[in-house]
């Protein structure tokens, strides 16, 4: 992978995990929560931060000497 398309997909994935968070708020504010539409919200915003932090592994290897 090009550094560049990582970085890209890398802010892509933070933007769309901020978005999540914005719907996830959004919802549980409402007198009455559609709790299966939450559990996929919140279970996409995990997957989102375990690819964050993949992505951020590939960007920034950690190299031991």
């Amino acid at each position: 992978m090009i550094v560049s398309d990582i970085a890209q997909r890398l802010e892509h994935a933070r933007t769309e995990h901020r978005d999540l968070d914005a719907a996830i708020d959004a919802l549980s504010a409402r007198p009455v929560t559609d709790q299966l539409q939450m559990a996929r919200l919140k279970k996409r915003k995990l997957f989102l931060r375990d690819h964050i932090c993949w992505l951020e592994d590939h960007l920034h290897p950690d190299i031991i000497a």
